[in-house]
């Protein structure tokens, strides 16, 4: 029995027992198969092998074969339609593919997009002309092609088959967990974002115990939407314990379920329900972390709980706005501007909630970073949220990290330097703060120092795939005169975005490619129309000149305007 009308489905005929791993996953909803079908013969006519819509034998698990098919894909085609787009499993499966890197949308109908994926490029088709001569189709083709060349490649590299990341081993004395994304039972897709921000809180609050070794929100959340196998879990990310729960909102009421599995054992340690007001999900929050210290660790005291954790608003509603904020795009503009206006309210709620002082200051200093006058204004203002931030709350080491980027932008290299060592010791397993700390570095005129601290935020977290994280690499690498493997990192950024278009093409222009130094810089123009490289250096806060003037002529050599 199918399990939702507009499910993804897949492939070619697979005659019974046989296995066939096939080089695109296409994810679609089953009412769209009439206008896939053309999509999917000028793929395999290109010579590629895509899964989709295979022959359903009775009793088969169909999730399982699903998740084995995408687990091994090499790229995956989502086609957005007025009807995927409502379906939690091609959402599902998209979000899986953007995290792993290897998502090629498309659309038909001008779909409105899933908010948190429309910084994908996506690429607009049209069903009259749906040959693989059609330039759209062609784009598509590269795309994939790119993709499938690239895991060639990394097998060849490593002489065997690419396996999913192990998370790294624990530190001894330390019990490894993980809390998988708690499920919204709402029946409304659009409060995804409040499961979410419970899991992820749950996740941040227990990482505050240095005797808990807790993988991080990417790492879990790789597992959203999908059953799954515990201890396949537990292999795969190498923890003991696992969280589990849902969360169910009706009206004022909320109800949230927890359960702790001993994946060694099988066995359930602890299962408890909180059902609450909604004015209440703070506390229930709180009891849930409670309860996971209290019973992993019996000697840990309530009042340890309290001292550990961060001061929390003591409004819902100013917790919600912060919720929401935090999982917008905030490289789209309409994303940004909707998140500053969720953390306004926040703030106006709850004048004294720290989180969201530190996020609208990241968000102010954005704004300052993409205006063209000589105005400092959102700069100033970015700086005074930061450090009303640290002011608030000074055991939450994102207020410390934010605080030491604006000071940065400010050329306070010191202080920003400083604030920046405080989020680390804070929080010594939080992989944004070693990722913030090697951009300090970076514009501190220590690449090699930065490099370090990237790669330790991978270590952290195989799966941080954030794209300013990606940018800043290849920017470090710049500075090395390293420009080939800048331009690796470079193309890790999923969609585009004018300062990457840049960097490429001072890349390009160093190592003497003009005809993509030039295709980038014209990116980089029609993303950006009034671009000039003075201005984009007067945002480029590099403490040492020489750094600065490396980076204006390579752009300058690329044919980006002065």
């Amino acid at each position: 029995m199918l399990k939702d009308a507009a499910m993804t489905t897949a492939g070619p005929f697979v005659f019974p027992g046989a296995t066939r791993m096939a080089d695109v996953f296409v994810s679609y909803s089953r009412r769209d198969k009439a206008r896939v079908v053309p999509l999917v013969a000028a793929i395999e006519a290109n010579g590629l092998s895509v899964w989709w819509d295979p022959e359903i034998i009775p009793g088969q698990e169909f999730d399982r074969q699903i998740g084995a098919e995408l687990e091994v894909a090499a790229a995956v085609v989502v086609v957005w339609t007025p009807t995927s787009v409502e379906s939690r499993w091609v959402r599902g499966e998209a979000r899986e593919a953007a995290e792993r890197g290897i998502l090629v949308p498309v659309r038909f109908d001008a779909a409105h997009l899933p908010i948190d994926l429309r910084v994908i490029h996506t690429i607009d088709l049209d069903d009259s002309a749906m040959d693989a001569g059609n330039p759209k189709v062609q784009e598509l083709l590269r795309a994939l092609s790119g993709l499938i060349a690239r895991r060639q490649l990394t097998r060849a590299g490593n002489g065997r088959t690419e396996a999913a990341p192990i998370a790294a081993a624990p530190a001894p004395n330390r019990i490894a967990m993980c809390v998988l994304p708690f499920t919204n039972m709402s029946g409304d897709p659009a409060q995804d974002f409040f499961s979410d921000g419970i899991t992820e809180d749950i996740i941040t609050e227990l990482s505050r115990w240095r005797f808990l070794a807790v993988r991080s929100r990417s790492a879990s959340f790789r597992y959203r939407g999908a059953a799954v196998d515990m201890k396949l879990v537990a292999r795969e990310l190498n923890v003991r314990f696992i969280v589990e729960g849902s969360v169910r909102r009706v009206a004022e009421r909320i109800r949230i379920t927890a359960q702790l599995i001993d994946a060694e054992t099988g066995d359930h340690i602890w299962a408890e329900k909180f059902d609450r007001e909604s004015a209440d999900v703070l506390t229930m929050q709180d009891q849930v972390v409670r309860t996971i210290v209290g019973t992993l660790v019996g000697r840990v005291q309530v009042s340890h709980v309290e001292q550990a954790r961060r001061n929390r608003p003591a409004s819902a509603a100013a917790y919600e706005y912060v919720l929401r904020a935090n999982a917008l795009p905030w490289d789209d503009p309409a994303g940004a501007a909707e998140a500053t206006r969720l953390l306004k309210e926040a703030i106006e709620i709850e004048p004294d909630y720290g989180m969201a002082h530190a996020l609208l200051a990241v968000l102010r200093s954005a704004e300052w970073r993409e205006e063209t006058d000589g105005d400092n204004c959102k700069l100033d203002e970015a700086y005074a949220l930061a450090k009303r931030a640290v002011e608030l709350d000074e055991n939450e080491s994102t207020c410390f990290s934010m605080l030491a980027q604006v000071c940065m932008l400010r050329h306070s290299f010191d202080l920003a330097q400083q604030h920046a060592r405080r989020a680390v010791e804070i929080n010594p397993t939080n992989q944004w703060n070693m990722a913030d700390m090697g951009i300090i570095q970076l514009y501190l005129g220590k690449p090699e120092e930065a490099l370090v601290w990237f790669k330790h935020a991978k270590e952290i977290d195989a799966y941080f795939d954030q794209p300013w994280y990606w940018r800043a690499f290849g920017q470090a690498l710049m500075s090395l005169k390293r420009y080939d493997e800048a331009l690796a990192m470079l193309e890790h950024v999923s969609g585009r975005h004018y300062r990457v278009a840049a960097l490429s093409a001072a890349c390009h222009a160093r190592l003497g490619d003009m005809d993509q130094a030039r295709a980038n810089a014209a990116a980089c123009v029609a993303m950006k129309p009034g671009f000039s490289t003075r201005h984009f250096m007067t945002r480029e806060p590099y403490k040492n000149p020489a750094d600065a003037a490396h980076l204006a002529e390579s752009l300058l050599m690329a044919g980006l305007p002065p």
